[in-house]
């Protein structure tokens, strides 16, 4: 993977050099790789003078944070129980069927998309909920996911 010191270099220095800036660093480096390269990370160690392992316990620490590559869509699937009750499961069953994916893999080959369940994305009266970039899909059916997601690929979707 092809990354850029001086680009780690400018978001350690906007952040500041400090432990207490770690959460704030790796959030800007997943920003822009979409998760946090294991090579990254021990750059950042020795450029901020911290145990390899004070970085990845961090990194590993916080749900938010990823060590696996994710794709350019991110698919939340809620599964909290008004989503689960109106069937929430078929939806994510049939995203995983159309992506090729399982409860093991969750990014597609070509780093297109990746599909996430949460517990409680917030927005219980539109259930069942997907988001695809944060963007909000309320009443969601397996047959409009699929569709949304045949859109993205075709690139006629909107994902944000």
């Amino acid at each position: 993977m092809y990354w850029n010191k001086e680009e780690i270099d400018d978001i350690i220095e906007a952040r500041g050099n400090n432990q207490s800036s770690i959460i704030s660093i790796l959030q800007d480096i997943q920003e822009k790789y979409r998760y946090l390269p294991v090579e990254i990370l021990e750059y950042v160690s020795k450029k901020m003078d911290l145990s390899p392992a004070k970085i990845f316990g961090v990194a590993t620490f916080y749900e938010n944070f990823s060590l696996e590559p994710k794709g350019k869509y991110i698919i939340k699937i809620c599964d909290g129980t008004a989503c689960h009750v109106k069937k929430s499961i078929p939806v994510l069953e049939a995203l995983r069927k159309e992506l090729n994916l399982s409860e093991k893999k969750h990014t597609t080959d070509d780093l297109l998309f990746t599909i996430e369940t949460v517990s409680c994305l917030g927005a219980c009266g539109l259930a069942p909920v997907i988001t695809i970039n944060d963007e909000v899909h309320g009443k969601m059916t397996p047959d409009k996911a699929v569709d949304i997601i045949k859109g993205l690929k075709e690139g006629t979707g909107n994902g944000n």
